[in-house]
């Protein structure tokens, strides 16, 4: 007899097709009772009844955020949920108190935003960003190869990356086969890990200071919210790009905004501000060494199935009681975006 299964999410949620395309609920469906009806806060009450006894959940981005008492009453026998997408910090602590085990997507999430961070940092090495915008409002070559010549290029540049998790040691060992040198904050990497990356461990004023570009993947939590300020910003080299990939409530934006208009020859790259979308008169639209992208590093388009995937064989293993990868615990929801 198949487990019982739902889908956690609003009904005719888009998000649940984009993540779970035709051919992964096909094998999801040959493996497991899939109730056809999308489950949420909303509407659980009226299939309570028949939901009673489903023990695995599929969701993704839009997941009803229930509560513990909520679970109990509607969901008693769930024992796992797979969730393919990213961050689980909005609504894993009632599954996971109730002994739910909560699966993420998280490392099918990060090969898109290490991708999409590494081309940043490889292009902001070479002034790519001041060059072609000098070049294309001015039409004077030789000034914007001046420009670029500024720069150190992706042989002897200095990287600083905050945050060391799934996302940060992906850029690493992706920039690794450049000749550049990687200074790390994160006070939860070991140093037997450093040294396997060929990293240095440092902090926040070392990085600002003597990094060419700094790329920011610090996890998402109150402890880390407007950590990265004045201070860190001011100190800047006069050719450095910030890269925010990571989260904007990390950023003290006012700070961030004071420091590029006094040297306009820094350059932040946003795709993450806070509040998201960045405000319609927000200074970041108006500064030409301000490049801001709609959140575009995460999974996109056909990116997408990959995460569907990612949990489809993550079920597999479940069903056939072997170990599971990609399961978050306790611990992780202190360290992970």
């Amino acid at each position: 007899m198949k487990a019982k299964a739902i889908f956690l999410a609003e009904s005719g949620s888009p998000a649940i097709d984009n993540a779970y395309d035709v051919d992964v609920r096909a094998s999801l469906t040959a493996k497991v009772d899939l109730y056809p009806d999308y489950i949420n806060r909303e509407n659980a009450g009226l299939h309570a009844d028949r939901i009673q006894d489903a023990e695995i959940a599929f969701s993704t981005w839009g997941i009803t955020a229930f509560s513990e008492e909520e679970l109990q009453r509607y969901l008693p026998n769930l024992k796992i949920v797979f969730y393919a997408a990213g961050s689980v910090q909005r609504f894993a602590r009632p599954f996971m108190a109730r002994q739910v085990s909560v699966i993420s997507a998280w490392a099918a999430n990060a090969i898109p935003v290490i991708e999409f961070t590494a081309a940043q940092i490889l292009l902001a090495n070479k002034g790519f960003y001041r060059a072609a915008r000098h070049y294309k409002q001015s039409g004077e070559y030789r000034e914007a190869q001046q420009i670029t010549k500024s720069y150190p290029g992706n042989y002897g540049a200095r990287i600083g990356i905050l945050g060391a998790g799934m996302i940060g040691r992906g850029v690493i060992e992706t920039l690794s086969r450049n000749k550049v040198t990687i200074d790390v904050f994160d006070p939860f990497l070991p140093d037997a890990k450093a040294a396997e990356l060929n990293v240095r461990k440092t902090d926040l004023i070392d990085i600002f200071t003597n990094c060419d570009t700094i790329s920011n993947h610090l996890a998402n939590l109150p402890a880390t919210v407007g950590i990265l300020n004045k201070q860190h910003f001011d100190l800047m080299k006069p050719n450095a790009t910030f890269i925010n990939t990571g989260r904007g409530a990390q950023v003290v934006e006012d700070d961030l905004i004071k420091a590029l208009r006094e040297v306009p020859t820094r350059t932040a790259l946003l795709d993450v501000t806070n509040p998201e979308p960045v405000l319609a008169d927000s200074p970041f639209l108006q500064l030409e060494n301000v490049i801001v992208t709609p959140h575009i590093a995460g999974s996109m388009s056909m990116e997408i199935f990959r995460m569907g995937q990612y949990m489809a064989e993550e079920c597999e293993r479940y069903l056939s009681g072997q170990a599971l990868r990609f399961e978050v615990t306790p611990e992780m929801l202190e360290t992970i975006a």
